[in-house]
């Protein structure tokens, strides 16, 4: 079986970071922690079965959209190729990902 390597683009270093600060805030660290955590290893768990999710490719190629405990949906992308899952985004709450990912092909 090959197993893929996972990266995080900066925009979701960024969006994790701020998550994580949110819940922080209004619930402590202890649950933004378990919470982001939560997500960081979703992510990470696409490395050995990457094509799940639902294929997005109307708004980048090779898109797909995996949803999180029903409020986070994270954004990535095969490649067979190199062997890697490209995290482009997590978004929360009902963020418009759609129109964040269409308006660049940039995640920095």
């Amino acid at each position: 079986m090959k197993t893929y390597a996972v990266i995080f683009t900066p925009r979701a270093e960024r969006q994790l970071a701020k998550l994580f600060a949110d819940i922080a805030e209004a619930s402590g660290e202890a649950r933004a922690e378990a919470y982001v955590g939560a997500i960081v290893a979703n992510c990470q768990s696409l490395a050995s079965f990457p094509e799940r999710g639902t294929k997005r490719e109307e708004i980048r190629p090779r898109l797909r959209t995996l949803g999180h405990a029903r409020s986070a949906t994270i954004a990535f992308s095969i490649n067979t190729s190199t062997l890697t899952v490209a995290i482009h985004g997590v978004f929360y709450g009902g963020q418009d990902f759609e129109t964040a990912l269409r308006e660049t092909d940039a995640d920095d």
